[in-house]
């Protein structure tokens, strides 16, 4: 905790904004930090960073309260508890990526953090910071991610807290261990150094709004930013959920060492007049693999921030969802209970957690989850959208190469809308273009689409996930580290689980083999192909619901197949030219007539094929509802819905 090292607060009487001011204050810090991640992905060298944009910035004010809200960030909780603000100089940066020493803020090794102090006078008056995900800094396998691994020994170089610069010094001894490390020792280099020039660039714009508005007005305006948004989730968001309390739970289904089998997480939550309590009881031990996340630290503020964007989806509008930052003013709303230590959430050093995002991303499906059961399913369905796939080895001049990716996937279903295709978690981000993996590697992208029938039928369909293939022109290995390559993401409200992940080396050839979601070094041979299919989004609402011309258009443009459109939506539908469809409308009625005769009524979650081959049976006893789902367009939700 770091209270008594940033508590300052005076007793004098607070002093009146002036709106003029805070509107300029609030653009101007989301204005910087976009310069900041824009100056970061034109002169850093990973394609991690630069290509995938898999790096985030932040700006925070003195009491290490992030301002900004355009996505999420790490912490800077712990370089105010290591360095005091007082032993801070003008030319300080400050650096660290050590999982257990970062109140919960990073979460894996390969998200290296720079951290940089903004000054007014003499005094630290805010804080810039970048963090992201880097191609390589040691460890048993390439990339840094061992999906075999049982020690956070094995992932890495770990860095606690520490000073980069010294008033404008480079530590060039920590910065040459660091590089050794790596076995792509350019690419980190100059990585860091557009860091913390980006760093640089957003902290003299913050300055410049001290030296033109004065200290008490703009620490007066970022207090009001965050009361703002305390304010606003508050009446717009938190009013839509009934007292009461929820249980549900969600599952990742291997950690790479022990064999597939439910990982749960579990999740109370208690909602009453002052906010929202989640309590994880219930969550699974932590586990021998690489699927941990340390959650619990600094009363887990890194996860209230990370969570809080889902509550976004109870908002009147889409337009209104999107206007609606997360920053620090959430956190106060939010209570976190955490088991004992030694579970998923709350892993003991030397746990290994380089594929956390099983944890943590899972985690935005299940408060998603808990809330649909309180609002009669006025949530979106289940969506996967991050997962790691690449190919290492040595190109024609004798150099090491790594091409790894994030790809993302679709998006759930929503009560107004379909899904999204092919969407990334970390915003902004995206997969690498053909044409600069063709040009870098010894690789051919020989197809990039949508995977059809991926997103889970429903009435309002989940989004799709891709399909890539890849042509490996000399021998290598290929690497993955993905989750839900068993379990799909869960369809709501009667909509249908959506297609899992699936990587097949040599699709319809002799060697033809499907790969497990984690793979650390499979050999793939000159001239082989690779296959990736990601997640479509879970279905929201029962299919037979959608309207058929809907349906025509998704076989029109190839996302649902002729055999789905009858099997699953009961529709019957002819494509006559590449532009237009005709439905047979007497022939749908008949059949949907049939389809609903012929099955048990829709469950209000629907965890897909995957779920029954780990757990046997269909439906997780937290599934269950105490009343029917309500029309989102026109019910008000009834706590009867709480488990």
């Amino acid at each position: 905790m770091i209270r008594s090292a940033v508590d300052d607060t005076n007793e004098e009487a607070p002093l009146r904004v002036d709106p003029i001011v805070l509107e300029v204050v609030e653009g101007t810090l989301a204005s910087a930090e976009a310069e900041v991640e824009a100056a970061v992905e034109r002169t850093s060298r990973s394609p991690m960073i630069r290509e995938a944009r898999d790096f985030r910035a932040g700006i925070h004010d003195r009491r290490c309260r992030k301002l900004t809200g355009r996505s999420y960030s790490a912490l800077v909780n712990p370089i105010v508890r290591d360095f005091p603000l007082a032993t801070m100089r003008p030319g300080d940066v400050f650096f660290h990526n050590d999982v257990y020493d970062s109140e919960g803020g990073i979460g894996h090794l390969p998200d290296l953090c720079v951290t940089l102090p903004v000054f007014d006078g003499d005094d630290v008056v805010a804080f810039v910071q970048v963090f992201g995900h880097h191609d390589d800094i040691g460890g048993a396998v390439p990339g840094s991610m061992p999906s075999h691994a049982t020690s956070a020994y094995q992932e890495g170089i770990m860095v606690p807290p520490v000073r980069l610069y010294d008033a404008g010094r480079p530590n060039t001894d920590l910065i040459k261990v660091m590089v050794r490390n790596s076995r792509l020792p350019d690419s980190l280099r100059g990585d860091l150094d557009s860091e913390v020039a980006a760093c640089r660039l957003g902290a003299e714009r913050v300055a410049d709004l001290f030296r033109r508005y004065g200290r008490a007005q703009v620490e007066a305006c970022f207090d009001a930013i965050l009361e703002r948004t305390t304010e606003t989730f508050r009446r717009e968001l938190l009013s839509k959920i009934p007292d009461g309390t929820y249980v549900w739970e969600d599952y990742a289904e291997h950690d790479g060492v022990d064999p597939p089998r439910l990982h749960a997480q579990r999740m109370t939550l208690t909602k009453t007049a002052g906010g929202l309590v989640i309590d994880f009881a219930g969550t699974s031990p932590q586990a021998k693999g690489p699927i941990n996340h340390a959650g619990n630290y600094a009363d887990g503020v890194f996860l209230k921030k990370w969570l809080a964007p889902i509550l976004r989806n109870l908002a009147d509008s889409p337009e209104r969802m999107a206007e609606l930052d997360v920053n620090e003013g959430v956190v106060p709303l939010i209570e976190l209970r955490f088991p004992p230590p030694g579970t998923l959430l709350t892993p003991v050093f030397p746990a290994p957690t380089n594929a956390r995002t099983f944890v943590i991303l899972r985690l935005l499906g299940i408060l998603a989850g808990v809330i649909a059961k309180a609002v009669g399913g006025r949530m979106p369905a289940d969506q996967e959208t991050i997962r790691y796939t690449g190919v290492h080895g040595v190109d024609a001049d004798g150099e090491f190469y790594l091409m790894r990716e994030v790809l993302g996937g679709g998006s759930g279903g929503r009560h107004y809308a379909d899904g999204s295709d092919t969407i990334h978690v970390v915003p902004d981000s995206k997969n690498l273009p053909a044409e600069f993996t063709e040009t870098r590697f010894p690789l051919r992208v020989e197809r990039l689409a949508l995977a059809p029938d991926s997103g889970g039928a429903g009435k309002r369909r989940g989004g799709l996930g891709y399909l890539k293939e890849i042509r490996v022109l000399r021998d290598g290995y290929f690497l993955s580290v993905a989750d839900r390559s068993i379990l799909g993401c869960w369809g709501l409200a009667g909509g249908y689980a959506g297609a899992p992940f699936r990587v097949t080396i040599d699709p319809g050839g002799e060697n033809e083999r499907i790969l497990p979601g984690l793979v650390d070094d499979e050999p793939v041979s000159a001239g082989t192909l690779v296959r990736i299919e990601t997640t479509g989004g879970g279905g929201w609402g029962d299919p037979l619901d959608r309207e058929p011309d809907l349906v025509g258009t998704d076989v029109l443009e190839g996302k649902v197949s002729d055999e789905a459109a009858r099997e699953v939506y009961g529709v019957v539908v002819r494509v006559i030219d590449g532009a237009t469809f005709e439905v047979d409308a007497g022939a749908t009625s008949a059949l949907r007539d049939q389809l609903r005769a012929a099955r048990p009524p829709r469950p209000f979650f629907d965890r897909g094929p995957g779920y029954r081959l780990l757990s046997g049976r269909d439906h997780a006893e937290v599934d269950a509802i105490h009343a029917a789902p309500a029309d989102p367009a026109t019910a008000t939700p009834a706590a009867a819905n709480a488990s």
